[in-house]
């Protein structure tokens, strides 16, 4: 089992953290928050010219990892876009993007986008999703709109396993942004004639969020392998995932709110948009309680399988 990403992964990750840097870095979440009706061109003809809309997660483990390494980037820039969504779209019809959604009060955060969207629950049920229409701005919705669908069929386990994990991807490049924010500032703010970052309690705090944030790190990539290599138990370990990557940034977010202090919350640290356009990741299809309920209904009494896969029970 190989859970490393390949070298050419990591470097497309490279470039399109280059590109979206010289397209306004920063400036493209406010910039689409301030003008909802520019929310795809400031992000998908960027995206477009590194040929992001022409990779297929589903063809190749290399073009998974390279789309994996998009979100993520993507992600670290907090972009107010859906840009997992439109890779994770179903091959077999004609869409821009998929999202996952519950069977209950179906959302997502597409709000002020013309694209073509099916929907995708955890059972497999697919449908057409078209965004109900409202008044509310972005600062208060974080562009999420409630869904209409329609259904179209009813066995894609497969597109849901991957619609969770590529979003995953993006919280990851979010929570390394936060932690990196949260280092600069306490070894710039003093207390006391010392920086923070020299206070021992300072310190502890960073590396409980650095431990979460590192552990979701090497998971996501074991629910890549888990993709292509066992469809099967694909959900689970996406599931599993989706948990751990809400648990690790319910720590890292809190910890660097703490570290940060009320400047956290303003719109002059970008903490404080990173915060706010993680909430839809964090909270759509599913929040914590609800991911960890549909986890334990999935592994039951049989458990994750894990490194483990294959090998049989020997307990008599």
């Amino acid at each position: 089992m190989n859970i490393e990403l390949s070298r050419e992964a990591t470097e497309y990750g490279r470039h399109v953290l280059g590109a979206l840097e010289a397209a306004g870095g920063d400036r493209l979440v406010q910039l689409a928050e301030e003008e909802p009706g520019r929310r795809e061109k400031l992000v998908a003809p960027v995206l477009a010219e590194l040929g992001a809309w022409e990779l297929d997660p589903r063809g190749s483990a290399d073009e998974l990892e390279a789309a994996a390494a998009l979100c993520r980037a993507a992600g670290y820039r907090g972009v107010a876009y859906p840009v997992a969504e439109r890779l994770s779209r179903p091959v077999d019809l004609d869409a821009d993007g998929l999202l996952v959604v519950s069977d209950t009060a179906p959302a997502g955060a597409v709000a002020d986008l013309d694209l073509r969207w099916v929907a995708v629950t955890l059972s497999g049920e697919r449908s057409r999703a078209v965004a109900v229409p409202h008044s509310s701005p972005p600062r208060h919705t974080a562009f999420v709109a409630d869904l209409d669908l329609t259904r179209i069929d009813g066995d894609a386990v497969a597109d849901a396993a991957l619609g969770l994990v590529l979003p995953c991807w993006t919280l990851l490049g979010m929570l390394d942004r936060a932690i990196d924010l949260t280092r600069a500032h306490v070894l710039v703010r003093t207390q006391f004639g010392r920086p923070l970052s020299a206070f021992q309690g300072v310190q502890f705090q960073l590396t409980d969020a650095e431990v979460e944030r590192a552990g979701l790190d090497m998971l996501a990539r074991y629910a890549l392998w888990s993709l292509t290599a066992d469809p099967a138990d694909a959900l689970t370990d996406a599931l599993a995932l989706r948990l751990a990557a809400l648990e690790a940034a319910q720590t890292v977010f809190r910890v660097a709110h703490q570290l940060q202090g009320a400047t956290g919350f303003c719109d002059e640290a970008f903490l404080s948009w990173l915060s706010r356009y993680s909430q839809p990741l964090r909270r759509l299809p599913l929040g914590l309680s609800a991911t960890r309920d549909q986890l334990a209904r999935r592994v039951d009494r049989r458990g994750l399988i894990g490194l483990f896969r294959g090998a049989e029970d020997t307990d008599g």
